[in-house]
């Protein structure tokens, strides 16, 4: 069954942006336009290369008000988090859950996510995975917080297919949770590739991975499942 083709969101996010700054007050805006700066610098310098005072100089605010803002650095940390989470729905989850319930949401979310940084207003790859290879032997708050929303997100893929299973899209023998782990591998590599290789077959590699994926999805035979040793 061919996915019903989906219109393109382009600046959805931008644009759910300025809606929300019409009922910001002054403090709220200037929150915003510090977190704002600050998500995508964190993409380039990491976490730990935002700090009060970088960004009071890029800004030109004191770090006097920054810290009205922000009390401590793991804050400022959370706060970056929690922004680039609110991103991610507003570029990815809510435009793919336009798509028809199947096949098509699944693609959507792929689709969505290879294309989330541009679409977001980030200008150097996806705030996650940088945060992820920062983070990943760190303990605290802001770690526990960016594992969470992985398995958030995790759950979002693998519920997509449970509901293309349901719609008969996908056969009944397809494993979730395996889906959405290969479907968020290949989505990794497609940024490993795009990023730091430079490689420009990167998203049309990543694209012919995907329907392979979703071709052993509608298969016949039964979906590969870990042998038990």
């Amino acid at each position: 069954m061919a996915p019903k083709k989906q219109r393109n969101p382009v600046g959805l996010a931008k644009t759910n942006v300025r809606a929300k700054l019409v009922n910001m007050s002054r403090g709220e805006v200037t929150r915003h336009a510090i977190l704002e700066h600050a998500v995508s610098l964190s993409t380039k310098l990491g976490l730990e290369g935002v700090t009060i005072g970088r960004l009071a100089e890029d800004l030109g605010l004191s770090k006097s008000g920054l810290f009205v803002h922000f009390q401590s650095k793991e804050s400022l940390q959370l706060a970056l988090v929690e922004f680039a989470a609110e991103r991610f729905v507003e570029a990815v989850v809510k435009p793919s859950f336009t798509a028809e319930r199947g096949e098509s949401r699944v693609r959507a979310l792929f689709d969505n996510w290879l294309s989330w940084p541009s679409r977001s207003g980030l200008d150097a790859g996806c705030f996650f995975v940088a945060a992820a290879a920062e983070l990943d032997d760190r303990s605290g708050p802001v770690r526990d917080r960016l594992v969470q929303l992985q398995r958030d997100w995790l759950d979002t893929l693998a519920q997509a297919v449970r509901i293309a299973i349901a719609e008969g899209h996908f056969r009944k023998d397809v494993d979730p949770d395996q889906f959405a782990y290969e479907l968020y591998g290949l989505m990794l590599v497609a940024h490993h590739f795009t990023r730091l290789l430079r490689d420009p077959l990167a998203d049309a590699r990543a694209k012919t991975a995907f329907e392979s994926l979703l071709t052993k999805a509608r298969r016949a035979q039964p979906y590969p499942t870990r042998e038990e040793p």
